[in-house]
């Protein structure tokens, strides 16, 4: 076994034991300071139990990311981008939930401040990434045949996006850090399929020699894995916007410092499916009066369908699991 691959292991283990030491620190205090949960009415009638049950529990992954990446001894410059990334957005996330759940004004902040601050921080990445690049304005195209040589490095081929370039990026960021926050409806789902796809981004990088921004995917999916410990059925924390923002600022953030933004609809499949689910219940309703789906996201819809909380959750992650072998094949 390599380093590097040791370094992995190590990084996911010890971002697992920081996220299972800072729940019991962290859970109680937010029961103190009463910020519960609040769910839909019309939403699935079981979910109506989980009423009260802490949100904000985001801060916990925050944490142990921070402290997993900044002592991992590869403190350079693409780590300290997706770290800022993750922070920034979950700092949008987290004034959300606290104008939410303990100012209790029940909209939080605006849509369109919501997706201000988020482009425009999307907007920052795509620039960085565009400039500083060797790369620049071009992204890698799964499936296609053939192959770049970048020092050492052997990358798929390439399409040079040019001018369009930092729009097409930011609406990739902000269309997947708003995907994570609509998976983030049922327990596990969101930190267990965020975990499939952090440990796909591990491996690559660390094949594509990517070590700094391997280490920072492998402590994100150990802060999922410790996160399960309190965030499975029957959760006993929720993640809130700020764990679902600041973790799909993590996985954008890595795909797009890569170039391999355009992989982030296939591994990122889940996320993608729930976002269109909104949107085509949004249009058929305007247009017809009609829903296509029971419920939107489209977890809802199953469960709605008699599907047990967890059999949604499970069969979600074993579709990850094979979008993300997808996904290997796709890069390779």
């Amino acid at each position: 076994m390599t380093l590097e691959s040791r370094q992995i292991i190590y990084t996911i283990i010890i971002g697992f034991f920081i996220t299972l030491i800072l729940g019991p620190l962290i859970i109680p205090f937010l029961k103190r300071l009463k910020v519960g949960q609040t769910i839909r009415e019309d939403g699935p009638k079981s979910h109506l139990q989980k009423t009260g049950t802490p949100t904000i529990g985001g801060i916990i992954l925050i944490i142990s990311i921070t402290i997993t990446s900044l002592t991992s001894g590869l403190f350079n410059r693409d780590l300290i981008v997706a770290l800022g990334a993750t922070l920034i957005f979950g700092l949008i996330g987290f004034i959300d939930d606290f104008i939410k759940v303990v100012l209790k004004r029940s909209l939080g902040l605006r849509a369109y401040q919501k997706l201000g601050l988020q482009t425009i921080v999307a907007v920052f990445l795509a620039a960085y990434q565009s400039n500083v690049s060797v790369m620049g304005t071009k992204v890698i195209v799964p499936f296609v045949q053939g192959s770049i040589s970048i020092g050492s490095i052997n990358i798929p081929q390439y399409f040079d996006l040019g001018i369009l370039y930092i729009p097409f990026v930011a609406f990739v960021v902000v269309a997947t850090v708003n995907s994570v926050n609509l998976t983030d409806g049922l327990d596990g789902l969101a930190s267990g399929v965020t975990l499939i796809i952090a440990a796909f981004f591990a491996l690559l990088a660390m094949n594509w020699g990517y070590i700094s921004l391997a280490v920072f995917s492998a402590s994100v999916a150990g802060a999922c894995l410790g996160f399960l410990r309190y965030n499975s059925h029957p959760a006993q924390v929720f993640m809130g916007d700020t764990g679902s923002l600041s973790l799909g600022g993590a996985i954008s953030a890595v795909a797009v410092l890569m170039n391999v933004s355009l992989i982030i609809p296939i591994v990122g499949g889940i996320y993608f499916v729930e976002s269109v689910s909104v949107i085509l219940q949004v249009i058929s309703y305007k247009l017809t009066k009609k829903r296509i789906f029971k419920m939107s996201p489209l977890h809802h819809h199953y469960e709605l369908s008699g599907w047990a909380e967890t059999k949604v959750v499970v069969v979600f992650w074993v579709i990850t699991v094979i979008l993300c072998l997808v996904g290997i094949l796709a890069l390779n």
